[in-house]
């Protein structure tokens, strides 16, 4: 090797040395929670399995406690794990943790803004039906292309949101800007659904009543209008397309996923179905639709959806909050600015607060007398100032689509589903029930 070359190398390490040792020195200054000792540049790239990203995080949550650091990249990022603790930082300094987190794979793009068959797509499309009548004034035929195109766009994105490339650009952002694979597709996908959902504003703003909203769009309409002078507004055009987008993107694939896996349990359990049955038939029976005033009589339907939420744990990493100053936390400073993710899987997988977090069981909300029991750490909506808005209409569908269905049909199927079947994967942003085919038997 020439005289160039060992410099060079020797350059290299001598480099290398310095990096770490400053890197070193500046990770234990931070008064940050524990966590295991991150690299230079990729962090703690390392101690996370991507494809299983949160059952990565709750092997770490066994081995750190209940609030832990990893960083992505040269970035810290907080993991607050557990029912106390979660409940501490969302509920109890729900002021410190309200700030909205990072999440790069999105933020890129919104930037701060009888028949055997398979259910997906009967129970999408009836779910997303109803938030169309909410958020555009009216339902949609199941088969109108404008509808299919505008939720297809919004699944696809999820799916995108999913993948180990999406996890990885969450990890390592910056990097992850410059390398090519399938989370690039997520700007083009959500550029598309924004187009149809301009298209839409469009429709609303030529036949504008002030005096009569007939939907979402058309009140942000009228309060941009009030607001077009003030140059601080929020109700602008981009954030309508956007919040409309997001609205599409969190609502109607959470609901319509935790009836799939509601459906999947059922046919699972079939003992469980035939007690829900029972209930319904004595409470509503066979003659008149499910009403809202029906769910105070019917403790074990209200624990079933309890259940199902808290088991199928659909968004398990909650969504990402940050702190707006500098916080205390359990003898830990969290310096502001800093990303929190209060893991709703480690709550709804608590052993303090459930008697067999990991088995799917209603009593864990009903009392010895078989009344609805509420537990605070079903913290399926999250908690806090960013709990889901949401929440409401969600609880609304669930009940309504669930009682209906099992009112008037039997969920069967040839396969005999197990334990391992319904256990949710924890591979990524959302929880997806495995494929399956079902009969509805009349009743």
């Amino acid at each position: 090797m020439d005289i160039i070359g060992v410099g060079t190398l020797l350059l290299l390490v001598i480099s290398s040395i310095f990096m770490y040792l400053t890197w070193n020195q500046m990770y234990r200054k931070c008064n940050l929670p524990p966590g295991p000792t991150p690299l230079p540049l990729i962090g703690n790239l390392l101690h996370i399995k991507f494809g299983e990203m949160a059952g990565s995080l709750m092997k770490l949550w066994d081995q750190y406690g209940p609030v832990y650091t990893l960083y992505f990249g040269m970035r810290p990022v907080v993991f607050i794990c557990g029912y106390q603790a979660v409940k501490e930082a969302l509920v109890d300094h729900a002021e410190e943790f309200a700030l909205r987190g990072r999440v790069p794979t999105l933020d890129k793009f919104t930037q701060g803004y009888g028949l055997p068959t398979d259910p997906t797509r009967l129970v999408m499309d009836a779910v997303s039906s109803v938030f169309c009548s909410i958020i555009f004034g009216d339902q949609f035929e199941y088969k109108d292309k404008k509808f299919s195109k505008i939720f297809s766009f919004g699944e696809e994105t999820l799916q995108l949101m999913s993948t180990p490339w999406a996890q990885l650009e969450d990890t390592l952002p910056e990097l992850m800007k410059y390398i090519p694979g399938p989370h690039k597709k997520i700007i083009d996908v959500s550029e598309e659904m924004v187009e149809c959902i301009q298209k839409r504003v469009e429709i609303n703003q030529a036949s504008l009543e002030p005096t009569c909203p007939r939907d979402y769009i058309d009140c942000f309409l009228i309060k941009m209008e009030e607001e077009k002078h003030n140059p601080n507004t929020e109700f602008t055009m981009r954030n309508l397309l956007l919040s409309v987008h997001n609205l599409l993107l969190g609502a109607t694939d959470t609901v319509g996923t935790t009836l799939r896996h509601a459906l999947l349990i059922l046919m699972t359990y079939p003992e469980v179905q035939a007690k829900l049955q029972k209930e319904i038939d004595h409470v509503i029976g066979r003659n008149r639709l499910p009403l809202m005033s029906d769910r105070s009589q019917m403790p074990y339907t209200e624990a079933v959806i309890n259940e199902v939420q808290r088991f199928a744990d659909i968004i398990p990493m909650n969504v990402t909050h940050s702190v707006k100053k500098d916080t205390q936390f359990r003898g830990y400073t969290i310096p502001k600015g800093t990303d929190v993710y209060p893991l709703l899987c480690t709550v709804h997988r608590d052993p303090t607060q459930f008697s067999t977090p990991y088995k799917f069981n209603p009593n864990h909300f009903l009392d010895e007398n078989g009344e609805l029991k509420k537990n605070d750490a079903m913290m399926a909506f999250s908690a806090g100032k960013r709990r889901c808005p949401g929440e409401g209409l969600a609880l609304i569908e669930l009940f309504l689509f669930l009682t209906i269905i099992l009112q008037n049909f039997t969920l069967t199927s040839e396969k005999k589903f197990t334990d391992d079947d319904i256990a949710p994967k924890l591979t990524g942003f959302a929880n997806h029930p495995i494929s399956f085919k079902l009969s509805f038997i009349a009743r």
